[in-house]
C-alpha cells in the first residue's frame, strides 16, 4: 500500500541513492518530518538490502514501541510481522520481521556477541543528538565493524538538531538535510515574579498558553515528581479559570514519562477527542523521541534530569540541570507542527544556554561500557568522544573488585555471566550470587534500585531501602490501598512489578516474593554489588559512619537507620565534609569475613603521642580503610627510634632540642653554601634535614624513648657528623663562629642574616683598625654594629674606614660628654683599642 506523504518523502529517493553509492550517511530532519518511520520503510525497497534486516535504534522504550506500531499500521499489519521491536523484557518479532526497532543497549550487546551482525544490512541511529551512553558506544562499535568486517553494512545517523558537519567528518559520510514542514513559533519569556513559587509560575504559564492558543499544551518538566506535583496543582486550580475564558470544557491533564504503564503512555500519544483540549506534562522524552498530535503551545521549565557521576565518591545521581540550546530548540519546535505556535520559556531571555548537551559518556559511570569493551577485546574504538580515561580506569577498578575483569583488564568467565544477565555490573554481581531461595527477592531489588522511588510524601524521605521493598510487597499482597498505607504510588509500583517480573524470568524464578523479609536480607543480598560502599558506625556517634574507602558519611537527623552498626550504602550525596547517606540497608557483618576475607588486615602501627613526645605501638584490625579494633602494645627498641623520626616529621624540626650553638651552626652553613657553593657543604636547611632524618638523626637515637631524653649536645653531634674533615675545617676558616678584634677579645659573629654576618662591638675596641673584617675568603664584608660604651648602637656599617674618616668626629662630639671615662682620641688610627673605661683619676 502507498505510504502517506511526510516532509521527508521528497528526500527519500536521494537518501536511497546516497546509500547505494556510499554506505554511510548523516541525515538532518526536524521533529515530525517522518524520518523515524518513513526512512526504514523506504529502505526496504533498496536492492542492496537483499532481504536483510534493518535495525532502527531508539533512545527510549516508549519511542521504540511507538515507532514500530506506527510503521506496522502503515503497512496494514500488526507489530511483530514486517516491523517488530525489542526492548528490555519485551520483544515482538518473528521470522518475517525485516525492521527491528531496538533500544540502544540491545544493539551494543548484539554487536559484542556477533560482530559480523549476520543478516543485518543497515543500522539507523535515530535522535543521535541526544548522545546517550549506549548510543555512542553502539555507533563506535558499528563503525568499527563496518571498517574491519562489513564494509557493505549501511550506517545512517539521524536527528533534528545535531552538529551535522562534525558527524559527517567523523563518519566520513555525506550529509543530507530536510527542511521539514514547520510553522513559525512565537517564543516568549514571561516576566519573572520573584516572590511567586516556581509551580505557581508554571501554572500561570499554562493558563496563558491555553488562553492564547486553541490547541493542546505540552509542558516540559524535569521528572516524574514535578509532573505529579503539577498535575495535582492544575487539578486543584481548575476552578480558577485555568482553562481560559470561554472554554467549554476543562482540558484533560495527561502525564508522559518512561515509567508509565503502556495504557497511560498510549493515552498521552493518542489524539484527543474532537474539540477536547489536553495539557500533556512530559519529561524530555517528548523532545524528539515521540510525536504528540495537536500541540499548539509549549511551556518549557528549561530543566531536565540527567545522570552525573562523581568519581571521588564512585556514586551516580540524577541531577536537575539546565537544558542546552539544542534541547530548547527541539522543545519549542513541538509547538509548530500543525499550525503557528507559542513557546513560553520560564527563564530570563538574557540567560545563556550551552549550545549542546554534554555527551553522557563524558559524565556517567562507565562500568557497563568498560565491561562491554572488555568483552569486545579493546578500548580502542573510533569514538566520536572518547570516554574520560580517569572514569574508565575507575570503572575497570570496580569490575576487578566484582571479579568481572582480571589484572590485565581481560573479561573473566564471571564477567561474561554478569554481562549476559543484562543488569548493571554491580547488580548483576549480586544477582548471580543470590541464594536460590532469595532470587525472587533479588529480582525485586533489581527492579527497585534501577527505578525511581515509588514512595511519596513523608515516606519518600526515608533512607531505608527496605521501606520501598515493603511497599512493593504490600501492594503485591493487598493492592492500591495497601500501597497507599505505605506511602507509595500504586502506578509506580506497577511499573516496578513489571520490571521485577522480567528479572524473575531471567533468573528462572517462578513465584514473586511477599511478606516482610528478614532484617538483614536486603543488605546481605546487595553486599556483592556494593563491596566499596560498606559503612561502619564511628564510635559513639549514632549518625556518623566511615565508608570502606576511608571517607566519612552521615545519616540525617530523622533517619530510620539510626544506630545500625553496619550499613550497605546504595545512594550517597557528596559534600565538602561528610557525605549524606540517602539510601542504605543494614547487613550482617559476619558475612564480611566469609565473603571478603582478603580485605581484612591486622597491622602493627607506630603513632606519635605529641603530649608525651614519644612513640606508641598498636595492633590495628581493619576492613579496607575501616578501623575495626586496636590495642596498645609495648614499643620495641627499634620501633622507638622509628616512632621518634615519625614524630619529628609530624611536628617539624622545632620539636628537637635546638641550642644556640646548633642553630648558629645551621645558619653559618646556610650562609657559606650561598657564598662559596664550590665547598659543597652539606645542606642543613629544614627541608633537607627532614628528608634525610634516617641518615643523620637515627644514629644518635639509640636508647632514646622520647624527645625529652634527647639533649642539645647529641643533636649538635648528629649535625657535626654530616661533615668530613676538610668540610669542617673550611667552615671554621671561612665562616668562623668568633672574630678577634683589636682589643684582643673574641666576639661572636651572628649569621642569622644570610646577606652578611653581623659583629656587634664597642667602638673603642676597633681603634687602630682601618679595614672592615671579611669572611668567605675575603669576599663578604662583616656588617659592623658599632656600639656606644653603654652598649647602644651608634652606627651600622660595612665600611669602617669611611666611618673613621667621615662619621667618627660627629659621634665623638655627641658621646664624649655622656661617656667621659671612656677614651675619645682625636686620632682613632693610632689610639690603643680597649674594652675598658679609663682608670679613675686619669
Amino acid at each position: 500500500m502507498p505510504l502517506p506523504e511526510f516532509p521527508i518523502t521528497p528526500l527519500l529517493p536521494q537518501i536511497l541513492q546516497s546509500l547505494a553509492a556510499q554506505p554511510r550517511l548523516v541525515l538532518e530532519a526536524p521533529p515530525g518530518a517522518g524520518k523515524t518511520t518513513q526512512v526504514p520503510l523506504a529502505l526496504l525497497r533498496a536492492p542492496w538490502l537483499a532481504g536483510q534486516r534493518i535495525l532502527l535504534l531508539e533512545p527510549r522504550r516508549l519511542a521504540a514501541r511507538a515507532a514500530a506500531g506506527f510503521m506496522a499500521q502503515q503497512l496494514g499489519e500488526t507489530v511483530g510481522q514486517t516491523v517488530g521491536y525489542r526492548i528490555r523484557f519485551e520483544q515482538r518479532i518473528s521470522a518475517a520481521t525485516r525492521i527491528e526497532v531496538l533500544t540502544e543497549g540491545i544493539l551494543t550487546n548484539m554487536l559484542v556477541d556477533d560482530p559480523e551482525l549476520a543478516g543485518v544490512g543497515a543500522i539507523l541511529f535515530d535522535e543521535f543528538h541526544e548522545r546517550h551512553l549506549h548510543g555512542d558506544l553502539g555507533a563506535a562499535l558499528a563503525l568499527e565493524v563496518h571498517r574491519q568486517l562489513r564494509p557493505e553494512l549501511r550506517l545512517l545517523l539521524m536527528s533534528a538538531t545535531l552538529d551535522g558537519a562534525r558527524l559527517a567528518a567523523w563518519l566520513d559520510a555525506p550529509r543530507l538535510s530536510c527542511t521539514g514542514r514547520a510553522f513559525p513559533v512565537r517564543v516568549v519569556h514571561p516576566a519573572h515574579a520573584p516572590h511567586m513559587p516556581p509551580q505557581a509560575q508554571l501554572r500561570r504559564a499554562v493558563q496563558q498558553a491555553l488562553q492564547e492558543t486553541d490547541g493542546d499544551v505540552l509542558v516540559f518538566l524535569p521528572g516524574r515528581r514535578e509532573i505529579a506535583q503539577m498535575h495535582a496543582l492544575l487539578l486543584q486550580a481548575w476552578g480558577q479559570d485555568v482553562r481560559g475564558e470561554g472554554a467549554q470544557a476543562a482540558p484533560e491533564i495527561l502525564p508522559l514519562h518512561g515509567e508509565l504503564s503502556l495504557a497511560e503512555q498510549h493515552a498521552a500519544l493518542a489524539p484527543g477527542a474532537d474539540g477536547a483540549r489536553r495539557v500533556v506534562l512530559a519529561t524530555n522524552l517528548a523532545e524528539s523521541s515521540v510525536t504528540l498530535p495537536g500541540i499548539r503551545a509549549v511551556v518549557d521549565s528549561g530543566l531536565a534530569r540527567e545522570p552525573r557521576f562523581d568519581p571521588n565518591s564512585g556514586f551516580t545521581r540524577l541531577e536537575t540541570v539546565r537544558i542546552a540550546q539544542d534541547s530548547a530548540a527541539q522543545r519549542a519546535g513541538r509547538a509548530g507542527r500543525v499550525a503557528p505556535g507559542l513557546a513560553l520559556r520560564l527563564w530570563p531571555q538574557s540567560q545563556r544556554l550551552e549550545p549542546a548537551r554534554t555527551p553522557e559518556i563524558m559524565q556517567a559511570e562507565l562500568s557497563g561500557v568498560a565491561l562491554g569493551l572488555a568483552a569486545w577485546g579493546s578500548t580502542q574504538l573510533p569514538w566520536l568522544d572518547a570516554p574520560p580515561a580517569g572514569a574508565l580506569a575507575q570503572a575497570q577498578d570496580l569490575l576487578r573488585a566484582l571479579g568481572a575483569l582480571d589484572g590485565e583488564n581481560h573479561i573473566t568467565a564471571s564477567g561474561r555471566r554478569l554481562r549476559a544477565l543484562g543488569a548493571t555490573p554491580r547488580l548483576a554481581a549480586a544477582a548471580l550470587r543470590a541464594p536460590v531461595t532469595l532470587q525472587a527477592l533479588m529480582a525485586d531489588l533489581l527492579a527497585l534500585i534501577e527505578a525511581r522511588s515509588p514512595l511519596r510524601g513523608a515516606a519518600a524521605r526515608s533512607d531505608d531501602l527496605r521501606v520501598a521493598l515493603a511497599a512493593l510487597h504490600a501492594w503485591r499482597d493487598g493492592g492500591a490501598r495497601a500501597a497507599q498505607a505505605h506511602g507509595a504510588e500504586a502506578g509506580a509500583l506497577a511499573a516496578i512489578e513489571q520490571s521485577s517480573r522480567g528479572w524473575r524470568q531471567r533468573l528462572g524464578v517462578r513465584g514473586a516474593a511477599s511478606g516482610v523479609p528478614a532484617a538483614h536480607s536486603v543488605g546481605d543480598l546487595l553486599l556483592p554489588a556494593f563491596p566499596d560502599r560498606i559503612a561502619h558506625q564511628s564510635g559513639d556517634e549514632l549518625l556518623r559512619y566511615q565508608l570502606s574507602n576511608g571517607r566519612g558519611a552521615r545519616l540525617h537527623e530523622a533517619s530510620a537507620l539510626r544506630g545500625e552498626p553496619w550499613l550497605l550504602v546504595t545512594e550517597l550525596r557528596t559534600a565538602h565534609g561528610d557525605a549524606l547517606i540517602l539510601q542504605a540497608a543494614p547487613f550482617d557483618a559476619a558475612r564480611l569475613l566469609s565473603e571478603y576475607p582478603q580485605r581484612f588486615s591486622s597491622t602493627r602501627e607506630l603513632r606519635w603521642n605529641a603530649q608525651r613526645g614519644a612513640g606508641e605501638a598498636f595492633v590495628v584490625e581493619r576492613f579496607d580503610a575501616l578501623l575495626l579494633a586496636q590495642r596498645h602494645v609495648p614499643l620495641a627498641p627499634a620501633e622507638a627510634a622509628a616512632a621518634l623520626l615519625a614524630g619529628v616529621r609530624a611536628q617539624g624540626l622545632a620539636a628537637l632540642p635546638w641550642s644556640e650553638a646548633t642553630r648558629g651552626l645551621c645558619q653559618r652553613v646556610r650562609a657559606l653554601r650561598s657564598w662559596l657553593p664550590e665547598l659543597a657543604l652539606p645542606d642543613l636547611g629544614d627541608s633537607a634535614l627532614l628528608v634525610d632524618l634516617e641518615h643523620w638523626l637515627l644514629p644518635v637515637l639509640e636508647g632514646v624513648r622520647s624527645l625529652t631524653q634527647l639533649d642539645g649536645e647529641r643533636l649538635h653531634a648528629a649535625l657535626r657528623a654530616r661533615f668530613d674533615h676538610a668540610q669542617w675545617q673550611a667552615l671554621q676558616r671561612e665562616a668562623p663562629m668568633h672574630l678577634r678584634v683589636p682589643s684582643g677579645r673574641e666576639l661572636a659573629l651572628d649569621y642569622s642574616d644570610p646577606a652578611a654576618p653581623v659583629l656587634a662591638v664597642k667602638l673603642q675596641e676597633l681603634f687602630g683598625l682601618a679595614e672592615t673584617p671579611r669572611v668567605a675568603r675575603g669576599t663578604v664584608p662583616v656588617m659592623l654594629h658599632l656600639l656606644s660604651p653603654g652598649g647602644r648602637p651608634i652606627q651600622v656599617t660595612r665600611d669602617l674606614r669611611g666611618f673613621w674618616d667621615r662619621t667618627y668626629s660627629e659621634v665623638k662630639k655627641e658621646l664624649k660628654g655622656r661617656y667621659p671615662r671612656h677614651p675619645w682620641p682625636d686620632d682613632p688610627w693610632r689610639a690603643a683599642p680597649t674594652h675598658r673605661a679609663k682608670p679613675r683619676g686619669t
